[in-house]
This record gives C-alpha cells, sequence and structure tokens, in this order.
C-alpha cells in the first residue's frame, strides 16, 4: 500500500513539474517574441541584435522546460523511495 502511494505521488509530482514547466516555457516565449516584433517596429534598424538576443532568451526559457523534463523523469525512474 505504502508502495503504491509513492508511486501514486511521483506520478502527480513528474505530471505537475512538466505541465507548469511548459506553461511558463509557452508564456516566456511569447512575451520575448512579441517584445521583439515590438522592438523591430520601433527600430527597424536594430533587427540584427534583437534578433540575436531574442535567440539567446528563447534558448534559456526552452532550457527551463527540458531541465523539468530531466527532474520528472528523475521523480519517475531514480526515486529511492519507490522500491
Amino acid at each position: 500500500m505504502e508502495n503504491a502511494i509513492m508511486v501514486a505521488a511521483a506520478l502527480v509530482g513528474a505530471g505537475l513539474c512538466m505541465g507548469l514547466a511548459a506553461v511558463g516555457a509557452g508564456l516566456g516565449d511569447g512575451m520575448v517574441t512579441s517584445r521583439f516584433i515590438e522592438g523591430i517596429t520601433r527600430q527597424p534598424e536594430a533587427k540584427n541584435t534583437l534578433f540575436t538576443n531574442t535567440l539567446i532568451s528563447v534558448g534559456l526559457i526552452e532550457a527551463m522546460a527540458i531541465i523539468a523534463t530531466v527532474v520528472a523523469l528523475i521523480m519517475l525512474y531514480a526515486n529511492p523511495l519507490i522500491k
């Protein structure tokens, strides 16, 4: 019985971790992209600098979602509490 509770808790925790990371990454990507478009409309000559900064920012935001995926997989498969 105790093992079933631990497995259920790990599944719920992994699901929450992945879901919240996906929502956060989606919101972050949307905000960065909208500011990029806004910056291009205000200063078209700064397009190359803005594009570089946008790619770096989106890469860092997506890295957060990838790290959350790794944490979720650790909770599921490398959990020392589940025997």
